[in-house]
């Protein structure tokens, strides 16, 4: 088992089917009466957020408890940090603390990469910046396989903002190489520079992107309706207004019309087909009510299988590992 989880590419299919079968086992442990495992017992577990979060922080906490680690929530509002504290200094702090495993979300990509020099305990990259979000890449996986029987072989379309997000990026990575095909869909001003040769013409105003997310099996495309009729999963994206220094689409109104998920669309879909999103939702911009709730969403489901693959990357990050 790796050390640290930093990435969809630290993956190889080997481990990460590990990680889904093991989290498959973990959540066995939410239909018993106590929901407590003795496997991390002594070890510490900290929570290290920069930036604010309600489902990632509270999945990785309820995944450190029911393994009973013992666990420290850090919040950078309220800390050193308002007061200049570097994170070097801060990880240094933790260092000296004893923590086992940190799990940090960070406003820059690449930080749980720095902070997995400074620390001698297992990093977990719960976000950074515009870079990856690997354990949302694992549970989206798990859904899926949990939903629909496999990964190899499936059509997934990823659709939205995929310019910003952490997630699209660790998805790409860790379900090409589980074998399933990717398609990103969005306006062109949406979709990473890199991918404009695959969609056959390059736009003209398409800005910088942070990291590239080209890989074996990925495609992409301009036009969701298109796309919708030969997909087995459709994962709608957050549009990241606060990531947005410039106007990437005329309106909400013409974004959700080009490339919201509405009833008509799904409707649309295969009678197989099921509908994600990583959450917190814009409801009727990217996704409807009418979606959002239907018995094709999955998006309840991806909470409660978040803390049951937490729970398996803890364990098989610290439990698993002889240091």
């Amino acid at each position: 088992m790796i050390r640290h989880l930093l990435s969809g590419a630290d993956l190889d299919a080997d481990t990460a089917t590990q990680i889904l079968d093991t989290a498959a086992e973990m959540a066995t442990v939410a239909g018993r009466e106590v929901k407590k495992l003795p496997a991390l017992r002594g070890r510490t577990v900290v929570n290290l957020f920069y930036e604010d979060s309600t489902r990632t922080r509270i999945s990785f906490e309820a995944a450190a408890k029911r393994l009973s680690a013992d666990v420290i929530n850090f919040s950078a509002k309220g800390s050193s940090v308002t007061k200049g504290e570097s994170l070097k200094d801060t990880a240094l702090t933790l260092q000296a603390m004893g923590a086992d495993a940190v799990v940090v979300r960070h406003p820059a990509s690449g930080a749980p990469h720095r902070l997995a020099n400074w620390v001698d305990g297992s990093v977990v990259n719960a976000g950074d910046g515009t870079h990856e979000h690997p354990t949302q890449a694992l549970l989206d996986a798990y859904t899926m396989r949990a939903r629909l029987g496999r990964l190899a072989g499936l059509h997934v379309a990823i659709v939205g903002d995929v310019l910003h997000s952490r997630v699209a990026r660790s998805n790409v990575l860790l379900l090409s190489t589980l074998g399933a095909k990717v398609t990103l869909v969005g306006p062109p001003t949406l979709i990473p520079v890199d991918w404009a040769a695959r969609a056959g013409a390059a736009p003209s105003a398409t800005p910088a992107v942070p990291a590239a997310v080209s890989h074996p099996g990925t495609d992409v495309c301009y036009d969701l309706d298109a796309v919708l009729p030969g997909v087995d999963v459709v994962m709608m994206l957050r549009v990241q207004r606060e990531r947005m220094n410039d106007s990437y689409f005329p309106s909400a109104r013409e974004y959700a019309r080009r490339y919201g998920l509405d009833g008509p669309r799904m409707r649309r879909l295969p009678d197989h087909a099921i509908v994600m999103h990583p959450g917190p939702m814009n409801r009727g911009m990217e996704i409807t009510p009418e979606v959002a709730d239907s018995p094709r969403s999955t998006i309840v489901e991806q909470v409660a299988n978040g803390v049951s693959v937490r729970m398996a990357v803890l364990y098989l990050l610290l439990g698993g590992n002889n240091r």
